[in-house]
């Protein structure tokens, strides 16, 4: 169900967010379901608990699970399909953005291609 990649650069905790919208988005995960605990989740994936722990913990900081003591982690009704596939794609938008940077586009490339892309122009070459 949930795929961690363990050569990638990007942490394993923000992987595992990710997994938690795609699925919710996917409808998968629906409003109210509960997320697998901590421990058997990084026991399954391999990983420590204290990253799974943080990926949860991420997700309750905005707004997307709750937890309570001694029941476990569940999905709020704040990851509706439309929120989760807005956060994917600006979670995308972020990381391309950084890549694009460090190989050296100015703000300006990026900024002409967003107008464009706004303008439903083509993509600045």
């Amino acid at each position: 169900m949930f795929q961690i990649d363990f050569a990638s650069r990007v942490p394993i905790y923000e992987q595992l967010c990710t997994n938690i919208i795609k699925l919710a988005s996917a409808g998968v995960f629906k409003s109210g379901d509960k997320l697998p605990p901590v421990r058997i989740l990084a026991s399954q994936l391999g990983i420590n608990p204290n990253t799974v722990a943080k990926a949860y913990r991420e997700l309750e900081s905005q707004g997307y699970i709750f937890s309570t003591v001694g029941r476990g982690s569940f999905l709020t009704d704040k990851l509706t399909e439309n929120c989760a596939q807005k956060m994917l794609a600006i979670e995308n938008f972020r990381e391309a953005a950084k890549n694009a940077c460090l190989f050296g586009v100015s703000k300006e490339e990026m900024t002409e291609i967003l107008e464009n892309t706004f303008k439903g122009g083509k993509d600045f070459d």
